[in-house]
């Protein structure tokens, strides 16, 4: 049984391209989720965001497109196309898609 599902295996792919933006929404996909690991493909259409909220564990944000202002307790960074940042667990972080925006979420708990 694989562990990581909904995107096709053992082939060549860009996950940009595994997730659409949808206008006025957010949307992911799920690559896999267990008790030590959330990874999530993310599509944001400009000017949506997630509200700064806590995690347990730390975030490592991997921009596959676009920008996007992300808020960690005081800090805000631009995070741009094949840049990434962690935002470390128990401080407060958030992300706002400055334009259309897609990312990796890797959770590491």
């Amino acid at each position: 049984m694989s562990v990581i599902k909904n995107i096709p295996h053992r082939q060549i792919l860009q996950l940009a391209d595994q997730i659409d933006i949808l206008q006025g929404q957010i949307v992911s996909r799920t690559l896999c989720q267990n008790d030590a690991v959330s990874v999530t493909l993310f599509a944001f259409s400009q000017g949506e965001e997630i509200a700064s909220h806590v995690s347990e564990g730390d975030a490592l944000v991997y921009v596959l497109q676009g920008s996007a202002k992300l808020t960690v307790g005081d800090e805000e960074f631009i995070c741009t196309q094949g840049q990434s940042l962690v935002m470390t667990s128990r401080i407060p972080h958030a992300v706002y898609a400055q334009e259309d925006f897609k990312m990796l979420l890797t959770v590491i708990f």
